[in-house]
Order: C-alpha cells, then sequence, then structure tokens
C-alpha cells in the first residue's frame, strides 16, 4: 500500500503544476483551454533542448523551459484567443483544440517524430524494505512542491495574488476598481504556461518525450482540474492527488490499460454529480470577460 500511495504522489506532481496552470487560465481567461497538454509537450522540448543540445543541468533547464513555456502561451493567447474575446466559450475551446494540433505539428517539423529523452545520469532506487523510491520520484514530487507552495502563497498573500483573486471573482468590477485586467491576463497567461511547461519537464522524465505527449497529459489534467474545482487552484491540487490515486488502483488491482481511462470516467462523474468541483463554488450567470 505505502508503495502505492508513492507511486500516486509521483503521479500528482505531474498532473498537478498544468492543472492549476490551467485553473488559472480558466480564472483569467474564462474558458477552458484544451491546449494545456502541448503546452506541457513544449515545455519538454524546451527542457531537452537544453538539457542534451547544450548541455546545460535538468534543473537550469526545467527552469528555462518554464520561461519558454510562459512566453510561448502569451504568444499564443494574443495571437488566438485575444481576437476572440468575447466570443462563445465553445469557440474558444475549438480554438484551444485546434491550436493544439498546430503546436504539436510544429513540434514535429522541428524536432521530428522522434523518441527522446533527458541526459539523467543512471541512480539505482532507494529501498527502504518492501518500498523501492526512485530519485526521478524524489526530484519530481520536491520540485512540483517547491513550485506549487510558491504559487498558492502568491495568490493568497501577495498584492498581485490578491489582485488576480479579485479579477477572477468578478472582471468588470475589478477593471472598475483600477486593477490593471489586461497585464493580470498577461501575467496568468504567463504563469499558467510556466507551470505547465514543469510538468512537461516531469512528465519527460517519467514518459518518452515525443510530439505527441501533451495528449498523455491532456485528459488527467482537466479532470484534476474540474474535480477539484475548477479556477480554484488549491482544487486543482486536490483533483490531482486524487485523480493520480485513482490510476494507481486502476493499474494495481485491474490492469494498466485502464489507466488512462479513469480521467474520462473522473471527469464524467465530477460533471454529473458536482458540477463546481469539491472545492469550487456554484456561479451563477456569465461573466464580463
Amino acid at each position: 500500500m505505502m508503495q502505492l500511495l508513492l507511486d500516486a504522489l509521483g503521479a500528482a506532481a505531474v498532473v498537478a503544476p498544468a492543472a492549476v496552470g490551467f485553473s488559472l487560465l480558466f480564472a483569467l481567461l474564462g474558458f477552458a483551454n484544451f491546449a494545456v497538454g502541448a503546452y506541457a509537450a513544449v515545455g519538454a522540448f524546451a527542457t531537452w533542448s537544453a538539457n542534451v543540445l547544450l548541455g546545460w543541468p535538468l534543473l537550469a533547464s526545467a527552469a528555462l523551459a518554464a520561461v519558454v513555456t510562459g512566453l510561448v502561451v502569451l504568444a499564443c493567447d494574443a495571437a488566438v484567443f485575444r481576437p476572440l474575446r468575447g466570443a462563445p466559450g465553445w469557440a474558444l475551446l475549438i480554438s484551444s483544440v485546434a491550436l493544439s494540433f498546430v503546436l504539436e505539428n510544429l513540434l514535429r517539423l522541428a524536432f521530428r517524430g522522434e523518441v527522446r529523452g533527458f541526459d539523467l545520469p543512471l541512480a539505482r532506487p532507494l529501498v527502504f524494505g518492501d518500498l523501492r523510491v526512485p530519485p526521478d520520484l524524489l526530484w519530481s514530487v520536491a520540485a512540483a512542491a517547491i513550485a506549487l507552495a510558491a504559487v498558492l502563497l502568491g495568490l493568497r498573500l501577495l498584492p498581485w495574488g490578491r489582485a488576480l483573486r479579485a479579477a477572477a471573482d468578478d472582471m468588470a468590477l475589478a477593471a472598475v476598481r483600477g486593477i490593471p485586467v489586461d497585464r493580470l491576463r498577461a501575467g496568468a497567461a504567463v504563469l499558467g504556461g510556466a507551470l505547465a511547461g514543469l510538468s512537461g519537464t516531469l512528465a519527460g522524465m517519467n514518459l518518452a518525450i515525443e510530439p505527441g505527449l501533451g495528449w498523455a497529459l491532456t485528459v488527467p489534467v482537466i479532470a484534476a482540474a474540474i474535480l477539484g474545482g475548477i479556477g480554484s487552484a488549491p482544487g486543482a491540487v486536490l483533483g490531482a492527488l486524487l485523480i493520480a490515486l485513482a490510476e494507481e488502483l486502476a493499474a494495481r488491482f485491474l490492469s494498466p490499460a485502464y489507466r488512462p481511462g479513469v480521467g474520462f470516467v473522473a471527469l464524467a462523474l465530477a460533471l454529473l454529480l458536482r458540477p463546481q468541483g469539491l472545492l469550487g463554488r456554484p456561479v451563477a450567470g456569465g461573466r464580463d470577460r
């Protein structure tokens, strides 16, 4: 059981940063951005480029990739979604799916379809009785925990975090009160992209790095955000933990083939039984975006 919980924690560390980024993008931009998996793939390839092509350490490569991914998301928002501001949610959602295919094929054009991996030293897992702890799992959990703690504390304590939460609650009122809404949207795009890029890096430590990597993350990331309460950063973390635990249980007691379906089941149940999510609040009416 302890091994199962540890494996679930490692899987949650991969999903949680992108789920929080997805929630931030939803809260400020007002639609479900299904390109979040493609953003994570951009982060994975940016990390690989710095780590393998430039010979940088993985930590520095991951930091660079977070910045690059944040700027890519900001550019995508300006080029694709800002002209559609005010359009129906379904139009923005379809545009985000189309953007996913565009980014995936740009990655294929730039890096071809070859499977790649980071340049990491081989390391034996730590063994404590029957418990086996791979070093990369420890690094993944530590990196995700530090990044998420910084974001959650910033949202709660810092002026930009309070302004972001105020704008998420009521965009029109925040603008009237003098809060720079456009700057907050840009900041949310960069921060959400950086978190997605971190998830891409962590996924690349456990999965093969290839242009379709994002599709393996899209469903669990969105399911985690919706299960926890879309627009709620703490809820996204809780949702990631629950989704990861459910995936590990399905793989352990049923078959690993059922793992990809867990996100779909969780997503369907959350939408049917509690659409606002575990930590979310019901929203009456629309918000000015």
